[in-house]
């Protein structure tokens, strides 16, 4: 297999002082600091421990589905089915636990497992499908995720009409969705653990490097040996895995299954993803930037809830943010 070119990997030879400040998520760690700072200033709150203790867990719910998202744009696609894939393994969750624990109301642990390996089991079905799609029958990224949202979204309403499920285990609750971990809230230990190790694949595994060669020239790639159909695949699967988590976590956080959950998620998280550095062409993302970014729009949010914004504005202002940052990646390619 000859050399494959990998835009995407961290290589600071040949780059001007300035071009190296921007891929190492220079402007979007200032970003941080200046709204972390700027919150704390108009509204001493929020360094309060309950209040970063929150800000850390949301901030959690929206990076393990942008790290989903960053895995397929990464490869030149989209997900805009994480949302949805979110709402329905929520409902799975709580489902398989209500079911289950009348059976067996000794064993939450045993429960607890069994509704998780659910989650994963239709995650990986509802990838494997959209990989198909993509991959083998050629179809858009964009309008088969977009389809594939629509279905599941509309089996979750029909079977919850729209009704929250309860019946969630309370142990799983406790120890998963308000448990800590030396202080650390349990689901941010899990996100941390989950970033660490996309950055280990992107960085030391041959996977990692294919999905750069995939997103940055699918044809040369192809023509080098990589196993395109495959890493596609595996892509969407690994991102509608990463969903189902998340609708797994979240379940554990409110007590309950939740179908309409994720509404805005797609949208969240491709800003999340292109404030990360991740770009709408592939070939280029990382996953500790991403998390930069998730945190940025974490810590905005919660500035914008501390000052009691109207939420209408906040979603206003989510979209301006997403255009600034696509309006600064088409500058740095302008200017390269």
């Amino acid at each position: 297999m000859t050399s494959i070119a990998v835009s995407g990997m961290p290589n600071g030879r040949g780059r001007s002082r300035r071009d190296r400040f921007i891929a190492q998520g220079g402007i979007v760690l200032t970003f941080l600091v200046v709204a972390a700072v700027g919150t704390y200033l108009l509204e001493p709150r929020f360094i309060n421990r309950l209040n970063i203790l929150n800000l850390l867990r949301n901030f959690s719910f929206l990076l393990l589905p942008a790290l989903a998202q960053m895995v397929v744009m990464t490869t030149g696609g989209f997900d805009l089915s994480v949302g949805a894939m979110v709402a329905i393994s929520s409902v799975l969750t709580a489902t398989v636990m209500l079911y289950l624990s009348s059976f067996a109301p000794d064993m939450p642990v045993a429960v607890s497992l069994t509704a998780l390996a659910a989650c994963l089991l239709a995650g990986g079905l509802v990838g494997l499908v959209n990989g198909v799609l993509i991959a083998v029958w050629k179809l858009s990224p964009f309008m088969v995720t977009l389809a594939t949202a629509s279905m599941i979204t509309g089996t979750t309403l029909y079977y919850t009409q729209g009704i929250p499920i309860y019946g969630v285990l309370q142990q799983f609750s406790d120890g998963v969705g308000r448990g800590q971990i030396g202080g650390i809230p349990v689901v941010v230990v899990i996100t941390l653990a989950v970033t660490v190790c996309l950055v280990i694949m992107q960085r030391q595994t041959a996977f990692g490097r294919h999905l750069y060669a995939v997103g940055s020239d699918f044809r040369s790639a192809r023509l080098s040996g990589v196993g395109t159909i495959r890493t596609t695949l595996a892509a969407y699967m690994i991102s509608s895995t990463l969903a189902a988590i998340t609708g797994y976590l979240m379940t554990a956080r409110l007590g309950s299954g939740q179908g309409t959950i994720g509404a805005t998620l797609a949208l969240e998280t491709i800003a999340a993803a292109v404030i990360g550095g991740v770009s709408l062409r592939g070939g280029v993302g990382r996953a500790e930037l991403v998390a930069v970014a998730a945190l940025f729009l974490a810590v905005t949010n919660n500035a914008m809830n501390l000052l009691k914004i109207d939420s209408r504005f906040q979603t206003l202002m989510l979209g301006v943010i997403l255009i600034a940052a696509l309006w600064t990646e088409r500058s740095l390619i302008r200017k390269k």
